[in-house]
């Protein structure tokens, strides 16, 4: 069973322990949340969104959001691309999500998954003129990548969208087709996942997280240029890698050639969190193993995300839960 699969099959179980949304205005049971089989969105794939992951902390009996503002600051900026902005500020979006998790009353690890979508019943394939809604649900989340023995990747024979074309800074609905076929060959050639390159053929990314690999020393990741999501998780490994762990930190073009020269590799991202990678197109990675940077990162990353570590309590949004 992959991966991916596991993940599914346990999140399954849980999944009903969420009773509600957050539709179109208010916060409703979760099977009215419903939209119709004719909205845009669905038609043509005309919504931004974002992932955003809350930590069960029993010991206080209190949900962690992680860098919740960062998310949807992001999807503001992102909604005047698009033309998907939500009519709510940053801070009516964050009160919102508080009040959700207070609803639900979850006692595990949460996704919390806003989306701004084109809301009318209308056949045409527009940005303009048509009504934005918002909705916003949550559901348990585990681990959503093997995050122990490493990951076996290929590089995809699909390449990541351009800025010109879908741009990947932002997480776009529609755009996520690009990543369902990359994924979708993976798998079916028996890898746990994909690597991206850009249209020129440079590395980009993995299929919905960033990348990083270590190159003599040095933590190495694609630029912002490089097609690739603003991610918020690949800022956060920037930053403790440079001010926590010592590491130098080089944002640049990767060739496609030096992924098989890392030393490690990883993945990061809202979902994958931080993922090693142990082979990349049946090459090992380094020893075959997960690195001890890997390692030292990852834990300094789980510490960072419970609120255990003060200096980097600013990043993460106390919910208090009343559990039965």
């Amino acid at each position: 069973m992959k991966v991916s699969e596991r993940f599914a099959e346990s999140v399954g179980q849980q999944e009903n322990d969420m009773k509600y949304a957050y539709f179109e205005g208010r916060i409703v049971p979760l099977e009215e949340a419903k939209i119709s089989i004719r909205t845009h969105a669905f038609l043509y794939g005309t919504s931004l969104f974002e992932g955003i992951r809350a930590y069960w902390l029993p010991e206080t009996r209190q949900m962690s959001i992680f860098r919740m503002k960062e998310h949807y600051e992001r999807l503001l900026r992102n909604g005047k691309l698009f033309f998907l902005t939500p009519a709510l500020s940053l801070q009516e979006l964050c009160d919102i999500t508080c009040d959700l998790l207070r609803k639900n009353r979850p006692n595990c690890d949460l996704y919390i998954r806003p989306t701004v979508y084109k809301a009318d019943e209308v056949v045409k394939p527009s940005l303009d003129n048509s009504r934005n809604e918002l909705c916003i649900w949550v559901r348990p989340f585990g681990a959503y990548l093997d995050l122990s023995k490493g990951l076996s990747v290929c590089v995809s024979t699909w390449r990541r969208s351009a800025d010109n074309a879908i741009p990947s800074r932002a997480k776009a609905g529609g755009g996520y087709m690009n990543t369902a076929l990359a994924v979708t060959d993976a798998h079916s050639m028996g890898f746990d996942d994909a690597i991206f390159l850009t249209a020129e053929g440079s590395v980009a990314e993995g299929s919905a997280m960033n990348l990083f690999i270590l190159r003599d020393g040095k933590l190495v990741t694609p630029s912002k240029t490089e097609d690739i999501l603003e991610g918020i998780t690949r800022d956060t490994i920037i930053t403790l890698a440079r001010n926590e762990l010592g590491i130098e930190v080089e944002e640049r073009v990767i060739d496609r050639s030096e992924l098989y020269y890392a030393e490690e590799a990883f993945f990061c991202g809202t979902g994958a969190q931080v993922a090693p990678i142990t082979a990349i197109d049946n090459r090992p990675v380094g020893n075959g193993q997960v690195g001890p940077e890997t390692q030292r990162i990852q834990k300094l990353y789980f510490d960072v995300v419970k609120n255990k570590l003060p200096k980097y309590q600013h990043w993460c949004t106390l919910v208090d839960i009343d559990t039965p």
